[in-house]
């Protein structure tokens, strides 16, 4: 039988820690804009949140999908395995929006047209008096 090293010495396989760094990187640096924005944001109430929202939610994705091309080893693969993963993720984040917005008009309806709580939106509340408390309301038609 044959010996492969010939050399008689052991052989150890390369490996190329540049992407590793490259990623570290990249993601150190996105992270460290995400928190100048914040720091920026406590001190001196700028850029507006709704703008400062708009941009974390930009750099998170940048990182998400950074993350995906990398670990997932998705950027060296074929444009369709690409799509055929890209399109559900798209559909789930869609799930998600059309849930959260359902929620929101059942949580809305529910509290325009709940007696209860219309009831209890137009009642003042009066402070009790010292060392006293009032028991709390009970909702019509429910046993004690």
């Amino acid at each position: 039988m044959e010996n492969v090293n010939s050399g008689g010495g052991h052989q150890t396989p390369s490996f190329d820690t540049k992407p590793i760094w490259r990623t570290f990187w990249v993601l150190l640096g996105i992270t460290l804009v995400e928190l100048t924005l914040a720091t920026i944001h406590l001190k001196t109430e700028f850029p507006p949140k709704y703008v400062l929202n708009g941009i974390y939610l930009i750099l998170t994705l940048a990182k998400a999908f950074y993350i995906i091309a990398e670990f997932m080893h998705l950027r060296h693969e074929l444009k369709n395995l690409i799509m055929s993963l890209a399109f559900p993720a798209m559909l789930f984040i869609w799930f998600l929006i059309a849930f959260l917005w359902d929620g929101n008009s059942f949580r809305n309806l529910r509290n325009d047209y709940d007696r209860y709580h219309v009831e209890q939106s137009k009642t003042k509340v009066q402070k009790p008096a010292e060392g006293k408390e009032e028991p709390a309301a009970k909702r019509p038609g429910t046993a004690e």
